[in-house]
C-alpha cells in the first residue's frame, strides 16, 4: 500500500562561492558549478527520502554579493515558499555568510528554515567539504526540528543561528562559531538535534526604495577621529566598533556628539564576542559616556550584524527610539516585546 505521507521538498539555491568553484585557464579557481551540479555531487542524497528543487541564482565569489542580491533572492524564495517547500538551502562563498544569513533572518518571518552553507575547500582539493556541508544543510532544511528558527548556518555538522554566527578563521574548515551562546545544535547520524534556542525572532520588511548607507568605523590606537568624521558625512547611519566593552578615544567625543545629533550611531565592540556594557566605566569616551551622548548600544550584536539591522530599521522608517528598542531586543538587552 502506497504511503500518503508527503516527502519533504527542499529548494537548493546556488550563489557561487568556493563550494561551486573549478579551475579556470589560469590555474586558479572561480565559481562555475550550477545548483544541479552541486546537488549531483552529494553522495547518498538520492536515498535521503526527500525531493530537491534547484535554482542557480548567481555565480559569484562571496565578496561580490550585495545587499540588493540577497533582497532580490528573498523575493524569489518568498514566491516559491507558497508552493509547499519544507525548507530552503543557499550555497555561497563563506566570506559573507555571517552577513547574508542575518539579513535573510531579519527578512524571513515564516516557519520554513532557510539554511545557508558553503565550503572552505574547493571541489578540486583533497578533503573538499562542500558535499558534506550541502548534505547536512539539506537535512536540516528538511527537518521539523528546524522550523520556526529563522535563518540558520550549517557547516561542519554544526547548526548556528544567523544572529550569532561568525567566521573565525580564514582557512579552517571549522571556521564558523557562535561565541555568544554556542551553536543551536548539531547533525547527529544525519538528524538535526537542537540543543538550545534564541529567546525570540525579530523581522523587518524588505526595503522597497533606496537602501540607507551605513558606515562602519573601527576604533584603533591613536586615531584622532578625523577620518570618522569624513565617513559620517557620507552615510545615513553609523556603526562604531569600539575598544573592549565599548570605548573610544577621548578626542572623538566632539565629532561623535555632532554626528549622533544628525544620524543614529550604534555602539558595538571590535572584540568579536561579548557585549557592549552600559554603566560600568565613567571616563570620557567610556560606554556610559557615549550612551549619555545618544549612542545606541548593540548588546551582543557584533559590528557586521549591527550594520545590517540598522540598515533595515532605517529603510523601514524607524525612529531613534524604535531603533534603540530593536537593538535592545536583538542584542539581548531588553524584552522581545519591545521590537518595533
Amino acid at each position: 500500500m502506497r504511503s500518503s505521507v508527503q516527502r519533504p521538498r527542499v529548494l537548493v539555491v546556488a550563489l557561487g562561492g568556493t563550494i561551486a568553484m573549478t579551475v579556470d585557464q589560469t590555474g586558479r579557481v572561480t565559481p562555475s558549478l550550477t545548483a544541479q551540479q552541486l546537488v549531483d555531487a552529494v553522495p547518498g542524497l538520492a536515498d535521503a527520502g526527500l525531493d530537491i528543487d534547484v535554482l542557480s541564482f548567481r555565480s559569484q565569489p562571496g565578496a561580490s554579493l550585495t545587499i540588493a542580491d540577497i533582497i532580490e533572492l528573498y523575493g524569489e524564495i518568498t514566491r516559491r515558499l507558497g508552493g509547499g517547500l519544507t525548507g530552503v538551502v543557499i550555497t555561497q562563498g563563506t566570506d559573507t555568510i555571517e552577513e547574508t544569513a542575518y539579513l535573510l533572518d531579519l527578512l524571513h518571518p515564516g516557519p520554513q528554515p532557510i539554511v545557508v552553507t558553503g565550503a572552505m575547500r574547493n571541489p578540486t582539493q583533497a578533503g573538499a567539504d562542500g558535499p558534506a556541508n550541502l548534505l547536512a544543510a539539506i537535512r536540516v532544511a528538511a527537518s521539523p526540528a528546524a522550523r520556526d528558527l529563522g535563518c540558520l548556518v550549517v557547516l561542519a555538522d554544526d547548526i548556528h543561528a544567523a544572529r550569532r554566527v561568525r567566521k573565525s578563521h580564514s582557512t579552517s574548515v571549522a571556521t564558523f562559531v557562535s561565541p555568544n551562546g554556542g551553536p543551536l545544535g548539531h547533525l547527529v547520524e544525519g538528524s538535526a538535534i537542537i540543543v538550545n534556542r534564541l529567546p525570540g525572532r525579530h523581522t523587518l520588511p524588505a526595503p522597497r526604495d533606496r537602501l540607507p548607507r551605513i558606515g562602519l568605523y573601527t576604533a584603533t590606537l591613536g586615531d584622532d577621529g578625523s577620518m570618522m568624521e569624513g565617513v559620517a558625512r557620507a552615510v545615513d547611519g553609523l556603526v562604531v566598533a569600539g575598544f573592549g566593552v565599548g570605548h573610544v578615544p577621548e578626542p572623538w567625543l566632539p565629532a561623535l556628539t555632532t554626528v549622533g545629533a544628525r544620524i543614529p550611531v550604534v555602539l558595538t565592540s571590535r572584540t568579536g564576542s561579548g557585549p557592549v556594557l552600559a554603566g560600568t566605566y565613567g571616563f570620557p569616551g567610556s560606554e556610559s559616556d557615549l550612551l549619555g551622548r545618544g549612542m545606541i548600544p548593540a548588546g551582543l550584536l557584533d559590528p557586521y550584524k549591527a550594520r545590517i539591522l540598522l540598515m533595515l530599521a532605517l529603510a523601514a522608517g524607524r525612529d531613534h527610539e524604535q531603533i534603540s528598542a530593536a537593538f535592545a531586543a536583538a542584542g539581548g538587552l531588553g524584552p522581545v516585546t519591545d521590537w518595533p
